[in-house]
């Protein structure tokens, strides 16, 4: 059973981690049809990353204390993208170079989601197994 309970705590980081995402996107598109300024987007933009960063690299971990080595591997390139970008100091978005950078910050963030999306099926398809792999040990 606390395998399930593993699952569905990597469900929900996961449903966390598309949110942050898809409300980055949000506000690129607002920006790209002028319904926000460059600065409120970027600084709502900027509020998330950090939080975005961690989530991921809890995630990660959390895949790795459990003992889901393939998840766990399946995260390391994002995590690494994520580390490259801070390292880098290109994970904020710059507010006077926002309109230049749009079309590459909007790439940048529909790749994470499609990989999000990739990572929440997959650990829907093995909550899923492992509640019915639980459930038929109990009979």
């Amino acid at each position: 059973m606390a395998d399930v309970w593993a699952w569905l705590l990597f469900f929900f980081i996961l449903i966390a981690l598309l949110v942050m995402v898809v409300f980055q996107l949000m506000c690129l598109s607002d920006l790209e049809f002028d319904y926000i300024n460059p600065y409120d987007s970027a600084s709502r933009i900027n509020a998330v990353v950090l939080p975005e960063f961690i989530t991921q690299g809890v995630l990660c971990l959390l895949y790795l204390i459990t003992g889901h080595w393939v998840m766990a591997l399946l995260c390391v390139p994002y995590m690494y993208y994520n580390y490259r970008l801070y390292t880098r100091r290109q994970h904020l978005v710059d507010v006077t170079e926002i309109f230049n950078l749009l079309n590459w910050e909007k790439k940048q963030r529909l790749f994470k989601l499609g990989y999000i999306v990739l990572l929440l099926f997959i650990s829907l398809f093995w909550l899923i197994y492992s509640a019915l792999e639980d459930d038929e040990e109990s009979l």
